[in-house]
């Protein structure tokens, strides 16, 4: 005798006002049939970034070249009813008999930094990387110009190229050498600032470039040795070459740095005298905050320069990049 076992049929479940609802493993098969979009998920990590983006840089961004396109004033800035001029403010820039000493100075004091803290950064990776005794806490002593605040820094070397009691000129009067007016001269104030500047930008240059080359493999120099090549062929074969992007970055995050430092600048000298300091980072503080009647418009359009000379070397450097990535 057979017997067939009847399942009973599975019953809606029903909620106390007796409405039918979907059972629990139905529920769980119509979810997994719609799963969530992982779109919502990047999107919520993404708007804290954006926020933060568009709040600190991108506004901003805007309310400088809104200043540099209207005529304002003390009185329009506060009450926000400034006249729109165009390009009225860049032609001013243009036409100041200042901007072609400030773009000169500006060119020469970001020229010089990047050459010179790039070698001097180079070389003492280079020298660090041998792994000697002390090598570690010598690299410890060279981050400390880059760790203190700015202000300490340039008060210190506005304090050590004092023109009486100055330590520098004290050294040079000791060997025979008659003092120099570091601070006050037009022909060394430029000088001056471009050597406090590099000391400062040395220890960036020296840490970035060390972590590249911890980068490279030590089987290469091995090999190089094995070839006979010499300490000189082997950095200019081996090293440079393998350097060379981090060498870009780097050279691309002082440049930026560089074409915006003021604060160096206007605690050693203020950009004088006689204007012979003067870039377009403390020109552009001149205009809009240095004078009791500020030219909020003029000082924008400078800023706005030094914006625009920044983005242009950044565009270059990625075309550069990918232009080796396809190669």
């Amino acid at each position: 005798m057979n017997r067939t076992t009847h399942l009973p049929d599975r019953q809606p479940v029903r909620d106390r006002n007796g409405a039918a609802t979907a059972a629990p493993s139905q529920a769980r098969a119509a979810h997994r049939r719609h799963p969530a979009s992982p779109q919502w998920a990047a999107w919520a990590f993404l708007a804290p970034v954006t926020l933060y983006l568009v709040l600190f840089y991108a506004y901003p961004l805007y309310r400088n070249l809104d200043l540099s396109l209207r005529n304002y004033t003390v009185r329009s800035f506060v009450r926000g009813d400034a006249p729109f001029t165009g390009l009225a403010n860049y032609r001013k820039v243009f036409d100041d008999p200042t901007f072609a000493p400030a773009l000169w100075h500006t060119a020469v004091f970001t020229t010089v930094c990047l050459v010179f803290q790039y070698a001097i950064g180079l070389a003492l990776a280079v020298f660090f990387h041998q792994h000697f005794r002390l090598s570690a806490t010598l690299r410890a002593l060279f981050l400390v110009p880059w760790l203190l605040p700015l202000i300490v820094s340039a008060s210190t070397w506005s304090w050590m190229l004092n023109s009486d009691s100055g330590i520098v000129n004290s050294v040079l009067h000791a060997v025979g050498v008659d003092p120099v007016n570091w601070l006050t001269s037009p022909t060394w104030s430029l000088t001056s600032v471009i050597i406090a500047n590099i000391w400062i930008g040395v220890p960036f240059n020296l840490v970035v470039l060390y972590s590249g080359l911890q980068s490279i493999p030590a089987s290469l120099y091995e090999a190089a040795a094995l070839d006979g090549a010499n300490a000189w062929q082997r950095f200019w074969n081996v090293t440079f070459p393998l350097l060379r992007p981090v060498s870009a970055i780097t050279l691309l995050l002082g440049l930026v740095y560089t074409l915006k430092v003021f604060d160096i600048i206007w605690i050693m000298t203020k950009g004088g005298p006689a204007d012979s300091s003067t870039t377009f980072a403390t020109w552009s503080y001149q205009l809009g905050f240095g004078n009791l009647l500020p030219a909020f418009g003029p000082g924008a359009a400078v800023g706005n320069l030094l914006v625009v000379a920044a983005l242009v070397f950044g565009l270059i450097y990625l075309k550069v990049q990918r232009k080796q990535a396809l190669s």
